[in-house]
């Protein structure tokens, strides 16, 4: 299906107006016309009206939208407030058809939601869609993909990471009117997993996928291995496991010329199906293939998966071959009547579903795969796939097949190794990170490893919930053929590494707000305990500065100073409440603690709402100190260092000014003394001005609100100069005073003795 018939059976009909103009956009680039000419004038009119025009009002729309469904899930918020007890005293009991109301008002916001979910997933592949329509029309003299991309990678409309902090509260709010319904509540459903569950050997694991950067790659290797060993699979490898290198496999997978089990992967419905076939090494070298169906079932994906030789694989796929042979195998071998009957029904299973939707091999996955496992122990499963390559082997053109329809699979490929270098540009695509895998058995414990926690959240990996392989290799390399692409597709483009810091802060917040979210379900259930509360780590993996802490340290202190005050002022009330034994247990306000319906809580917010701001000043949506990480900008270092090297300027002045004073003296003792003293105050500047350079610095990482003036030392220096010029010229006018005096009173007369020879002093006679 062409994507603009796809756009138009995709629209919702009270949002018709604000998809993109897709139409529009072809018939500025000229996409159906023969004329070569594209001036500068034409290229800066689509840019303009792509970039400036639709997706801005895109983005606007959406951004409307979900502020919109914000603010009706805050209302719900507020009507379950109304409907609880106040104060822990009884009310007439709220009939069942109110909370009703409630939850079919919450089951609109929600089918919303999914709408909204799908007008940014379809607005985004069109984006990309026509990026790559002008680039092949165009390319020769423009290409703008990649600044589409960088575009979209800014904009959260396309990101299920921006719907989290709503779907939380929406399951909230959902666990409350169901628990007043007396209806069935999984407690799970609290917090939204990203996890998927899986199924392997009768026992069910939960899988987390992570992108590595190759320069990451390493590390995580090592501090996996400080736990984990690599995976040895008999005993003749482990004993050349010095040796051994990591195994390369191979996944062939599945789909028609429709695509599917792509689109049906991608949207992840129930019931929904992935075939492959797996081997692990070359093929020329013979080895054991498995042929693999995935199936999920209600968020849990279960495998089915029996081996195959390669001659038969071509006959299984066109319903010539059933397995007859293994089956026979099997029962000379005496095998049970059950398993013989399993794999029967598995084969055949398979084997109809591959002939009823028409699946031929489309694409391989070519990878280094490092495991990591502790030997008769599979509570944890490490893998670590690098060197991650998709290549074409579709014979969906028949033209120009990449693979020969009569042969499951591309016969060049057996012959090639990493980087795969010799296959055509356009049929193959290399990943360019690590795919890190980790599954955790589920046995009743929740709550993975602490190591395991550490690594999840730290910055050397990034998460990417749902991220599949066959989902990113039929994405990349069949774009044309697909209407429909991942969320986290743009990543791909984008710098994923993440600072030490940034990720411990995440991780905290994280931890907080589930934290948070079992405080409440606790609260309401009455199974809370005291102390249980989430406790923020005192200090980070990483050092913290200095500014950052002092900042921390501050906001405790304001916050405790304020939270003493409002004790004060509600310790009377509250203490009248615990005499009465009013536990408040079962209220809305023990589930929504911001919700307080105290009289001191309901002031505060009479006062919030009756302060009048002036006319042109409009309430912050978000205080400075909650914007993120505090920054110093350089030119604040910068001209604290240059008052720095002014003072030391000075010092070398004065001091060199008092080094030559001094040697120049003589028996002068006027000279030698000044010189003394200028020595003293160049000494004094070089000390100001490093205590005041310390001083400031200190200043600046405590962001402290003291003044930075200080005027005692330039005082200082100036009174010091000036009065030693004072008492310099004093001393010479007094010296040139007396020399007059001296000199009148005799009235004499100088004169060269004629008797000796001239010497070339004068004497005074």
């Amino acid at each position: 299906m062409r994507f603009g018939k796809q756009l138009r059976n995709s629209i919702y009909k009270p949002w018709e107006g604000h998809y993109i103009a897709y139409a529009k956009l072809k018939n500025i680039l000229r996409e159906d016309e023969d004329d070569e000419t594209w001036t500068e004038d034409d290229e800066n009119r689509f840019c303009d009206e792509l970039l400036n025009v639709q997706l801005e009002e895109i983005a606007a729309f959406r951004a409307s939208v979900f502020k919109s469904l914000e603010d009706r899930t805050n209302k719900v918020s507020e009507d379950l407030r109304d409907l609880a007890p106040e104060d822990g005293t009884a009310k007439e009991k709220v009939p069942a058809a109110r909370f009703k109301e409630v939850e079919e008002e919450l089951d609109a916001i929600t089918n919303e939601v999914n709408e909204l979910k799908k007008y940014g997933n379809i607005n985004y592949t069109g984006f990309l869609k026509i990026a790559k329509k002008h680039d092949r029309r165009r390319g020769k003299q423009y290409k703008i993909r990649p600044m589409v991309q960088m575009r979209l990678s800014r904009r959260p409309f396309n990101s299920e990471q921006s719907y989290t902090p709503l779907l939380n509260k929406l399951s909230l709010l959902y666990y409350v009117v169901r628990q007043q319904l007396d209806e069935s509540t999984d407690l799970a459903a609290i917090e939204p997993s990203d996890a998927l569950s899986q199924t392997h050997n009768g026992e069910r694991y939960v899988a987390h996928k992570f992108w590595v950067p190759m320069d990451n790659l390493l590390e995580v290797r090592t501090l996996i291995l400080r736990r984990l060993p690599i995976l040895v699979y008999s005993e003749q490898s482990s004993k050349g496991l010095e040796s051994q290198d990591d195994p390369t496999l191979s996944s062939l997978y599945f789909d028609n010329a429709d695509f599917f089990l792509y689109n049906q992967k991608l949207d992840r419905p129930d019931n929904s199906s992935s075939v492959r076939i797996r081997w692990t090494g070359e093929l020329k070298s013979n080895p054991e293939l498995a042929l693999e169906q995935n199936v999920i079932h209600n968020g849990a994906s279960e495998e089915r998966r029996f081996r195959i030789k390669p001659k038969y694989i071509q006959a299984f796929i066109k319903g010539e071959y059933k397995m007859e042979k293994t089956i026979r195998k099997m029962e000379r071998q005496g095998q049970p009547a059950a398993t013989i009957e399993e794999f029967k029904h598995t084969v055949e299973s398979i084997q109809e579903f591959i002939m009823e939707k028409d699946l031929q091999p489309v694409l391989r996955a070519n990878y280094t795969r490092t495991a990591f496992q502790k030997p008769q122990d599979d509570k944890v499963r490490i893998s670590v796939d690098s060197n991650l390559a998709f290549i074409r082997e579709d014979s969906l053109d028949l033209s120009r097949p990449c693979r020969n329809p009569d042969d499951w699979h591309r016969l060049d490929v057996d012959f090639m190794d990493y980087p795969f270098s010799s296959i055509r540009q356009g049929e193959i695509s290399r990943f360019p990170y690590a795919v890190l895998e980790i599954k955790v058995r589920e046995d009743g414990v929740k709550k993975h490893p602490q190591w395991i926690e550490e690594l999840m959240s730290s910055h050397l990996v990034h998460k990417v919930p749902r991220f599949s392989k066959f989902v990113y290799g039929v994405a990349s390399l069949f774009e044309d053929n697909v209407n429909n692409l991942p969320f986290w597709l743009s990543e791909v483009e984008t710098d994923i590494h993440k600072d030490p810091h940034d990720a411990f802060e995440e991780e905290e917040e994280r931890k907080a707000r589930k934290a948070e979210a079992e405080l409440v379900v606790g609260s309401l259930l009455g199974t809370s305990k005291p102390g249980t509360s989430f406790k923020p780590a005192v200090s980070s993996p990483v050092p913290k500065s200095y500014m950052q802490e002092r900042l921390a340290a501050e906001d405790r202190s304001t916050i405790a100073s304020t939270d003493f005050a409002a004790e004060r002022r509600i310790s009377e009330p509250v203490a009248e409440s615990s005499a009465r034994g009013a536990t408040g247990y079962g209220t809305l306000a023990s589930v929504f603690p911001s919700f307080s319906l105290s009289r001191y809580a309901q002031a505060r917010r009479e006062r919030e709402h009756s302060v009048a701001l002036p006319p042109g000043v409009n309430k912050p949506p978000q205080l400075i100190k909650d914007s993120g990480p505090l920054q110093i900008e350089p030119k604040v270092w910068l001209a604290n260092e240059r008052t720095y090297l002014k003072w030391q300027q000075i010092c070398f002045l004065l001091g060199a000014f008092a080094i030559v004073l001094s040697n120049a003296s003589g028996n002068d003792k006027i000279r030698m003394a000044m010189g003394i003293t200028y020595l003293v105050v160049a000494l004094f500047a070089a000390g100001w001005g490093y205590y005041i350079h310390r001083s400031r610095r200190g200043m600046i990482i405590e962001r402290s609100g003291k003044d930075f003036d200080n005027v005692i030392g330039p005082i200082v220096v100036s009174f010091a100069l000036m009065i030693a010029l004072i008492a310099n010229f004093a001393f010479r006018y007094r010296a040139a005073v007396e020399l007059r005096n001296w000199s009148g009173g005799n009235h004499s007369t100088t004169a060269i003795s004629a008797e000796k020879p001239w010497t070339g002093k004068i004497e005074l006679l």
